[in-house]
């Protein structure tokens, strides 16, 4: 834990390690800022083909575009409330050209064999070359959240309703953890609230779901599924299990200011990316529950 006041000190780690697109959103978050200027970065990790790469996802360092680094730019866009039709409508129209080619009925893959051209993090091999619902959930997900229609977004619904109502779904804690973003945020709030028990109980089954803190290990938490106290299924845990994660979340923060990764980033300007990122999040959970309170920088 830091000397300084928490919020505070974390405020300093992401001025000082974080990247253009955390400090841009903390100032939105937190300091009043218009949300134009997290659009503005954005735009700076977008390509032609209106999708998004560069390392935007920072586990891997490649240029071109990928379906991952899609989803960061719409997470970020849903952080910031900023529906930017500018960007989203090429970046559906990019991800509905990668479904064609897919040929599995609106789903695309995390990314593409181009990565191993540049330097990335182990785990991104060629699993993630296979149409699933990590990322197709999660994507169409938060353009459901973004409000944003688009004829993507339609198949791509229409595709991941097809999986989670035939039981189809990957054993994969990941993959998942998309389904319940999907679910979180489509329209037919009756019909979600029919399935998600379903899912996170699959979820809580996987080896990297962890029902109650595991210091120093790598996974998936209640709180990423309820990463704020207003979030659609907070209601899905109980207080005993929410109240142990904030209390090891709170603990976490490391003497810069900063929060830490658990996994191995490919280099030492993705870890800083990523513990900018994590360090972003848990100041979104920890004031979202009530467990810090914002701080004016002197």
């Amino acid at each position: 834990m830091t000397e300084d006041d928490p919020f505070l000190a974390a405020d300093r780690f992401l001025q000082r390690e974080g990247r253009l697109l955390e400090r841009r959103l903390f100032a939105t978050l937190y300091q009043g800022a218009s949300p134009d200027g997290v659009v503005d970065v954005l735009r700076g990790y977008r390509n032609d083909d209106g999708g998004f790469g560069h390392g935007l996802e920072p586990d891997k360092r490649c240029p071109a575009s990928l379906p991952i680094d899609v989803e960061v730019a719409l997470q970020a866009l849903a952080t910031a409330g900023a529906a930017d039709p500018g960007l989203l409508a090429p970046a559906c129209d990019y991800l509905s050209r990668v479904a064609a080619e897919a040929g599995a009925g609106g789903a695309v893959p995390l990314a593409f064999p181009i990565i191993e051209r540049f330097p990335r993090a182990a785990h991104w091999t060629d699993w993630t070359y296979a149409p699933s619902v990590n990322p197709t959930a999660g994507l169409a997900g938060h353009l459901h959240q973004l409000g944003f229609d688009h004829p993507w977004r339609e198949d791509a619904t229409g595709w991941c309703w097809r999986q989670i109502e035939a039981g189809t779904l990957p054993g994969e804690v990941h993959g998942l953890g998309e389904v319940l973003v999907f679910l979180g945020h489509v329209p037919d709030r009756e019909r979600a609230g029919r399935h998600a028990p379903e899912v996170l109980k699959q979820m809580a089954a996987t080896t990297m779901f962890h029902a109650m803190p595991r210091p120093g290990e790598y996974g998936l938490t209640p709180l990423h599924v309820a990463p704020t106290a207003d979030a659609p299924w907070r209601g899905l845990f109980d207080d005993t299990q929410i109240e142990a994660h904030l209390d090891h979340l709170a603990g976490a923060q490391l003497p810069d200011g900063g929060w830490p990764v658990t996994w191995e980033p490919p280099g030492q300007a993705s870890l800083m990316d990523w513990r900018g990122i994590v360090t972003l999040q848990a100041l979104r959970t920890l004031t979202s529950y009530g467990r810090l309170s914002p701080t004016a920088a002197a």
